[in-house]
């Protein structure tokens, strides 16, 4: 293990000078009693040559084993028999892997990649939401990358329906990207889920490494969903990766005049990739035997879409008239603002916030999170958290909010 730790921190040995090195010398350990002349002539750097033949990373590798210890985490390399299947078998795997939670448990599951735009629409958030949601229901790992935006909405997804999650990460394992997820990355672990990245500790998050956390995240999944891409954006990356990893590619269709549409339109239209507006879309594209088990019996299938379908409907029995008249006004992907609210319900104020909040309370609906990020950063509270705290400011009068502030209905 030490020699392949040492590997992946030499300079200028990536995974694909690494699959030269061990193709041609057979292990990690003949690549380190190599001598200089038979390196120099596989063209490696002068640094690269000269950090193996002195064995400098050895005692760092040594210690990285100790402090992933003590973090919890594990370490694996690629001729380990618990190393991962499906990532294995793709073109240059990353030789470590650092992971920490359940991994295996995973792993083993079924897994499916659900990617797409840091900045993303309300309709973009929800669809992440709801495909990872109904997936991980029925035992799929849900893999994504730990971004804001369409990422943390897959991953949520997941833990909100009690199934399992797995973030890979562009950074060191102990070092969370960005900040303000770290509670996002407690509740994965919380919730039997995972952390994994092929980057040592304290690699910090520079931009060249999301292109190879991409590569594992296509490469440890059956099959990507993208939800929302701009042109050139990494998660058009992550579908090219998956395609010449011979996965899966599905997309989910977006509004034509959306600039975050673009990626997604294309892969339907020029790519090849599957169009998916329900879970059932990408369970069928799965290996057989895994489709089988996931895909209700065809009699059922009717049944369970009417159902998804009264549950955006209709409004809960029990709510006031005052949440009810605002509960039939929202939409699951429409954002109405506050002053249109209180134009369409001739609610005052304080009768607004009030049935507000008890309907984000009650997980019915939710504040769109584009205004308040700034206050996620400063004051690191969970969004149902800020939005409760804010909603009681307003109705004691202490702050007002402005109309640009926006709802919807949660899924």
């Amino acid at each position: 293990m030490k020699d392949w730790i040492a590997l992946n921190m030499t300079p200028g040995v990536g995974p694909r000078v690494t699959a030269r090195l061990l193709e041609h010398f057979g292990s990690a350990e003949a690549i380190f009693d190599a001598p200089r002349r038979e390196l120099a002539l596989l063209r490696l750097t002068p640094e690269s040559i000269e950090s193996i033949a002195n064995r400098e990373l050895q005692a760092r590798a040594e210690a990285e084993i100790e402090r992933v210890r003590k973090l919890g985490g594990d370490i694996l390399v690629l001729d380990d028999g618990v190393y991962p299947s499906l990532l294995r078998e793709t073109y240059d795997p990353p030789v470590v892997l650092y992971v920490r939670g359940a991994w295996a448990d995973c792993l083993e599951r079924p897994c499916v990649a659900i990617v797409g735009s840091r900045r993303c629409s309300t309709y973009g958030q929800n669809a992440a939401l709801m495909l990872s949601r109904e997936l991980a229901q029925r035992g799929v790992t849900i893999v994504s990358g730990l971004a804001r935006g369409i990422d943390a909405a897959a991953h949520r997804g997941a833990l909100e329906a009690g199934g399992r999650t797995v973030a890979v990460m562009g950074t060191g394992l102990d070092q969370v990207y960005p900040r303000d997820h770290k509670k996002l990355t407690d509740e994965i672990l919380k919730q039997n889920g995972a952390l994994v990245t092929q980057f040592p500790l304290g690699t910090p998050p520079v931009s060249e490494n999301f292109p190879y956390r991409n590569r594992v995240i296509s490469g440890l999944s059956l099959g990507v969903v993208i939800v929302e891409a701009a042109e050139n954006s990494g998660s058009l990356i992550t579908a090219r990766l998956a395609m010449e990893q011979n996965r899966e590619v599905f997309a989910v269709p977006g509004n034509i005049t959306s600039r975050n549409s673009f990626g997604t339109n294309y892969l339907i239209k020029g790519a090849g990739a599957k169009l998916v507006q329900q879970w059932q879309d990408v369970a069928a594209e799965l290996p057989a035997e895994i489709a089988a088990q996931l895909l209700p019996p065809p009699s059922k299938k009717s049944k369970k879409k009417g159902e998804l379908v009264d549950q955006l409907q209709l409004a809960p029995s029990d709510l006031s008239d005052h949440e009810r008249a605002i509960f039939k006004l929202l939409s699951t992907d429409t954002p109405q603002q506050i002053d249109a609210l209180v134009e369409s319900t001739k609610l005052s104020i304080p009768q607004l916030t009030s049935a507000l909040l008890t309907l984000e309370m009650r997980e019915l609906i939710r504040a769109t999170p584009q205004q308040i990020d700034a206050l996620v950063e400063s004051t690191k509270l969970s969004i149902p958290q800020l939005t409760s705290a804010l909603l009681t400011l307003e109705m004691s009068e202490l702050i007002r909010a402005l109309p640009g502030k926006c709802f919807v209905r949660k899924l």
